[in-house]
Protein backbone atom coordinates (compact mmCIF):
# COMPACT_ATOMS: atom_id res chain seq x y z
CA UNK A 1 0.00 0.00 0.00
CA UNK A 2 1.33 3.42 -0.98
CA UNK A 3 1.74 5.70 2.03
CA UNK A 4 2.77 9.34 1.93
CA UNK A 5 3.23 11.33 5.14
CA UNK A 6 3.94 15.05 4.99
CA UNK A 7 5.50 17.12 7.76
CA UNK A 8 7.18 20.46 8.32
CA UNK A 9 4.31 22.88 7.94
CA UNK A 10 3.61 25.72 10.32
CA UNK A 11 3.09 29.44 10.78
CA UNK A 12 5.68 31.73 9.22
CA UNK A 13 5.91 35.44 8.53
CA UNK A 14 5.99 36.79 4.98
CA UNK A 15 9.52 36.49 3.62
CA UNK A 16 10.26 33.51 5.81
CA UNK A 17 11.19 29.95 4.94
CA UNK A 18 9.94 26.43 5.61
CA UNK A 19 11.07 22.99 4.55
CA UNK A 20 8.42 20.36 3.96
CA UNK A 21 9.14 16.65 3.97
CA UNK A 22 7.19 13.68 2.65
CA UNK A 23 8.06 10.18 3.83
CA UNK A 24 7.08 7.56 1.26
CA UNK A 25 6.56 3.83 1.66
CA UNK A 26 4.84 0.91 -0.02
CA UNK A 27 6.50 1.35 -3.42
CA UNK A 28 9.95 1.70 -4.98
CA UNK A 29 10.34 5.42 -4.38
CA UNK A 30 13.33 5.92 -6.68
CA UNK A 31 11.37 4.68 -9.70
CA UNK A 32 8.63 7.28 -9.60
CA UNK A 33 8.13 10.96 -10.20
CA UNK A 34 6.84 12.87 -7.21
CA UNK A 35 4.76 15.99 -6.92
CA UNK A 36 3.83 18.71 -4.50
CA UNK A 37 0.35 20.15 -4.80
CA UNK A 38 -1.49 22.59 -2.54
CA UNK A 39 -4.99 23.69 -1.70
CA UNK A 40 -5.64 27.18 -0.44
CA UNK A 41 -8.76 27.91 1.64
CA UNK A 42 -11.85 27.83 -0.55
CA UNK A 43 -9.91 26.90 -3.70
CA UNK A 44 -9.14 23.78 -5.70
CA UNK A 45 -5.95 21.80 -5.84
CA UNK A 46 -3.01 23.62 -7.43
CA UNK A 47 0.05 21.87 -8.80
CA UNK A 48 3.27 23.29 -7.33
CA UNK A 49 6.23 21.21 -8.49
CA UNK A 50 7.35 17.86 -9.87
CA UNK A 51 10.59 15.93 -9.65
CA UNK A 52 11.16 13.03 -11.99
CA UNK A 53 12.77 9.73 -11.10
CA UNK A 54 16.00 11.00 -12.71
CA UNK A 55 15.85 14.27 -10.78
CA UNK A 56 14.44 16.60 -13.42
CA UNK A 57 12.42 19.38 -11.81
CA UNK A 58 9.63 21.69 -12.96
CA UNK A 59 7.76 24.41 -11.09
CA UNK A 60 4.58 26.41 -11.31
CA UNK A 61 5.25 30.01 -12.33
CA UNK A 62 3.86 31.17 -8.99
CA UNK A 63 6.69 29.50 -7.04
CA UNK A 64 9.55 29.45 -9.55
CA UNK A 65 12.71 30.93 -8.08
CA UNK A 66 11.38 30.66 -4.51
CA UNK A 67 10.70 26.93 -4.00
CA UNK A 68 13.05 24.00 -4.54
CA UNK A 69 11.91 20.40 -4.82
CA UNK A 70 14.36 17.60 -4.07
CA UNK A 71 14.43 13.94 -3.16
CA UNK A 72 16.59 11.56 -1.15
CA UNK A 73 16.07 8.11 -2.59
CA UNK A 74 18.13 6.48 0.18
CA UNK A 75 15.64 7.84 2.71
CA UNK A 76 12.51 7.50 0.53
CA UNK A 77 11.81 11.14 1.25
CA UNK A 78 10.64 14.08 -0.85
CA UNK A 79 11.33 17.68 0.15
CA UNK A 80 10.09 21.15 -0.67
CA UNK A 81 12.26 24.07 0.41
CA UNK A 82 10.13 27.20 0.43
CA UNK A 83 11.81 30.59 0.63
CA UNK A 84 10.51 34.15 0.37
CA UNK A 85 7.08 32.97 1.39
CA UNK A 86 4.07 35.11 0.57
CA UNK A 87 0.62 35.26 2.15
CA UNK A 88 -0.77 33.70 -1.03
CA UNK A 89 1.32 30.58 -0.34
CA UNK A 90 -0.99 29.79 2.57
CA UNK A 91 -2.45 26.35 1.87
CA UNK A 92 -2.45 22.71 2.80
CA UNK A 93 0.49 21.12 1.00
CA UNK A 94 0.33 17.54 -0.20
CA UNK A 95 2.85 15.23 -1.78
CA UNK A 96 1.40 13.05 -4.51
CA UNK A 97 2.37 10.37 -6.97
CA UNK A 98 0.90 7.88 -9.38
CA UNK A 99 1.90 4.26 -8.81
CA UNK A 100 0.50 1.37 -10.87
CA UNK A 101 -1.87 3.83 -12.53
CA UNK A 102 -3.40 4.94 -9.25
CA UNK A 103 -3.08 8.43 -7.81
CA UNK A 104 -2.03 8.69 -4.17
CA UNK A 105 -1.76 11.70 -1.90
CA UNK A 106 -0.81 12.21 1.72
CA UNK A 107 -2.89 13.79 4.46
CA UNK A 108 -1.23 17.15 3.94
CA UNK A 109 0.57 19.68 6.10
CA UNK A 110 -0.72 23.19 6.77
CA UNK A 111 1.41 26.17 5.80
CA UNK A 112 0.22 29.56 7.00
CA UNK A 113 2.03 32.71 5.96
CA UNK A 114 0.91 35.65 8.05
CA UNK A 115 2.29 38.57 9.99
Amino acid sequence: EVQLVESGGGLVQPGGSLRLSCAASGFTFSNYGMNWVRQAPGKGLEWVSTIGSAGTTIYADSVKGRFTISRDNAKNTLYLQMNSLKTEDTAVYYCATRVFGRDSRGQGTQVTVSS
